[in-house]
């Protein structure tokens, strides 16, 4: 899109779609028991790679005696979450809309956030948020360096900055070997809902974000012609506007559930805990909190109970500026995070919390230890798989290709493709998965004789 040509707003009426990748043809139109989107959830909840979640690290280490939120529980508070968020949105704007014929579509923000919700981090590897950097480490560091020269530059871009949030589309969408077309099947509507970044590799600038690999491009390029989704310049689309809800949903439930978590491990005090979240209110609701405070015996409890005040606040004041800045989102013009434009009082009180969660959790011992074990794994069974599948034939290959599963192409035409496989892999490992493949492709785990 040139500088001439003026951006035509988004429409809700086709930003909400019920039409299924890969099975368009398939689509009836009618009103059943389930609606498509809550047939997103279900499909979600029943899916080997949401079942994975739960042995892959959010923030700390799996498993412990104390338990702490893992990329399940992350997920699954994120939707309810974001559900809540998009329920406070639809409701403002059906009155905006009351007119309409389409009104009746808002009530499927919900369903549609809270899928979204749901399948965010499919894509991310094991080992928390260092397994990215690792993988795209693996190509900018490691011995995948000699491979990139071997790449078309947005090939090449693709794994120097790997991305879960692309790789949760692929995961999604991709048609696996001997699986159905369309991936997962799942509506046009929360496909796009996922997407962060809508645009390719070869946009993700010094961040590294992207939201779709090369071989995807094609597909989230349908599904936002589809929806109505302008493409502001090759390669970079808006987002569709539930993406900041579930993209909200995400930023609240890390920052506040990764303090609590730290409370329960004693990494932070309670009396540290509590003066966070009872900045987030003003003088008259601090006090009501803590008489409540002052009627439960269990710490464990104080909090919960102030990190669920916490939330509340803070998901109706992102609603209130979605709705706000509607206009703005569905003319793609709109930057930044809701959260960015809550009220003052609470922008301060999340800051604080994200400047305290870097200095006191992110940089805890035990975290930076599951960091630097996970990058040692991932690196090795990166440098093994990839050169079984560059050199297939070589008999230590033939027998590591054999315990690949058979959905990953590890024998395609394109190097491109051969990587990729290799990645599908890596990235769809659990923790405790990726930890035994190493002893046993070490030698130190072997069956009993």
């Amino acid at each position: 899109m040139n500088e001439n040509e003026k951006i035509i707003p988004m429409e809700w009426d086709r930003l909400i779609c019920d039409l299924r990748l890969g099975m368009e043809e398939y689509h009836d139109g009618q009103h059943h028991t389930r609606s498509d989107f809550q047939r997103d959830y279900d499909r979600l909840v029943f899916s080997s790679p949401f079942r994975r979640l739960q042995n892959k690290t959010q923030v700390f280490p799996l498993p412990g005696s104390i338990f702490v939120h893992n990329r399940l529980t992350h997920s699954l508070e994120v939707s309810t979450v974001g559900r809540s968020m998009a329920t406070e949105v639809s409701i403002r704007l059906k009155e905006k809309y009351a007119s309409e014929r389409w009104v009746y579509k808002l009530d499927e923000f919900r369903d549609i956030v809270a899928a979204a919700c749901l399948c965010h981090d499919l894509g991310n590897p094991p080992f928390g948020h260092s397994g990215e950097k690792t993988i795209s480490s693996y190509f900018s560091e490691g011995k995948g360096k000699d491979l990139i020269n071997c790449l078309s530059p947005q090939e090449a871009a693709d794994f120097l900055n790997f991305e879960g949030n692309a790789n949760s589309f692929r995961l999604l969408a991709h048609q696996f070997s001997g699986r159905r077309r369309g991936g997962m099947a799942m509506t046009y509507s929360t496909l796009a809902s996922i997407v962060k970044y809508p645009y390719s590799s070869l946009h993700a600038g010094g961040k590294g974000k992207f939201g779709f690999f090369k071989s995807e491009e094609d597909t989230y390029r349908k599904v936002a012609t589809r929806l109505g989704i302008p493409e502001l310049e090759p390669g970079r689309f808006a987002r569709h506007p539930l993406v900041y809800i579930m993209e909200a949903a995400d930023d609240i439930c890390y920052q506040i559930m990764d303090l609590e978590d730290s409370h329960k491990l004693k990494i932070m005090s309670e009396a540290e805990i509590t003066a966070l979240f009872l900045s987030f209110f003003e003088p008259e609701r601090q006090e009501r909190c803590r008489r409540t405070l002052s009627h439960l015996e269990d710490p464990n409890e104080r909090v919960a109970y102030l990190r669920s005040n916490v939330i509340g606040e803070m998901v109706v004041s992102c609603a209130e500026a979605f709705v706000e800045n509607e206009e703005r989102i569905l003319k793609g013009e709109f930057i930044g995070p809701l959260t960015s434009l809550m009220s003052a009082r609470l922008r301060d009180a999340y800051s604080a919390c994200s400047r305290t969660a870097w200095n006191r959790i992110y940089c805890a011992p035990e975290v930076v230890d599951i960091e630097l074990g996970g990058n040692r794994i991932i690196t090795y069974l990166m440098n093994t798989l990839m050169e079984a599948v560059i050199h297939p034939d070589r008999n230590y290959s033939q027998l590591l290709l054999s315990i690949m599963p058979n959905q990953y192409d590890t024998r395609a035409e394109t190097l491109y493709e051969r990587i990729q496989s290799v990645l599908d892999h890596v990235s769809g490992m659990t923790d405790v998965y990726a930890l035994n493949l190493y002893r046993k492709l070490n030698g130190h785990s072997l069956p009993a004789v």
